[in-house]
């Protein structure tokens, strides 16, 4: 038994067991947003810290739930928490500060109302959206068991960083006859990732990983990513292309481009970054 201690920010000790590893968080100041003077962050680490706020038992925290015209019409539950800082996330500031936003939804509680406001709206498909839905696992799983029962599409976005640490995840995805996932990139280069998100350099090539396993496992799924060349030089989004083409992807590319919300302006400045007059 290996005992690893890591420090994360001025936030109460997590102890978790993960695979004979104990993982010890220490005291630290949980990361917001980025600022110029923004240390590069492990994202995995901040995943547990994060799940350890998010997350009881089985429930985790919501701010919403609502409908929406993407994907042609869709009932979303808006989740608190995520791994990564993009400098260019729309996400309200539950994303920034989960300790104060949101309320602990169960499973069922939150299928029932996905399941209300999609019949409201006489839309097929529904969502976890927001916060990174694939922190605290188990809650996922146990939503999509109950969607499974339906006939209505689940699509599942994600940053990919849970999925590609572990393929184990995408085998228990599998299971789901009606889930799609959609995959968001964020860089095509450590020096990208790293600059754009707030995290190590290193992982990077996890959401790629993601795309692999995905694939292996026959889940559809597609590919999105932040290509906006104001953020992204087109250098880094020939590798993305290189990337994808290296795994055999083919299908549908979705090329997003930052868009002026209000907590995305105020995530660009803070971060020494200004894309609009």
């Amino acid at each position: 038994m290996f005992i690893l201690f890591y420090s994360l920010g001025n936030f109460p000790v997590l102890t978790t067991k993960n695979k004979g590893t104990i993982l010890i968080l220490m005291k630290e100041e949980y990361p917001s947003f980025l600022t110029r003077d923004s240390k590069p962050f492990d994202p995995l680490l901040l995943a547990l810290q994060t799940e350890d706020i998010v997350g009881k038992g089985k429930s985790r925290k919501y701010t919403a739930f609502y409908c929406t015209g993407v994907y042609g019409g869709i009932s979303t539950g808006y989740t608190v928490g995520c791994c990564l800082r993009c400098v260019f996330c729309w996400v309200d500031w539950s994303r920034d500060f989960p300790q104060q936003e949101g309320e602990f939804f169960s499973p069922q509680q939150v299928f029932s109302r996905l399941i209300l406001n999609a019949k409201k709206s006489g839309f097929r498909k529904v969502r976890i959206s927001g916060g990174e839905p694939t922190l605290c696992f188990e809650h996922l799983a146990s939503v999509l068991d109950l969607v499974n029962e339906t006939s209505l599409l689940f699509i599942l976005e994600t940053n990919g960083l849970v999925l590609g640490k572990d393929p184990e995840y995408a085998k228990r995805l599998k299971k789901y006859w009606n889930i799609h996932v959609r995959v968001s990139l964020k860089a095509g280069s450590s020096e990208g990732f790293e600059k754009r998100t707030g995290a190590k350099g290193e992982f990077y090539e996890l959401p790629f990983k993601a795309l692999e396993y995905l694939k292996q496992e026959g889940i559809s799924f597609h590919v999105a990513a932040m290509t906006d060349s104001r953020l992204m030089p087109d250098e880094e989004r020939q590798m993305i292309l290189k990337k994808l083409k290296l795994i055999e992807y083919r299908d549908y590319f979705e090329e997003e481009s930052c868009d002026p919300y209000q907590t995305t302006v105020k995530r660009l400045e803070k971060a020494g970054l200004k894309l609009w007059k």
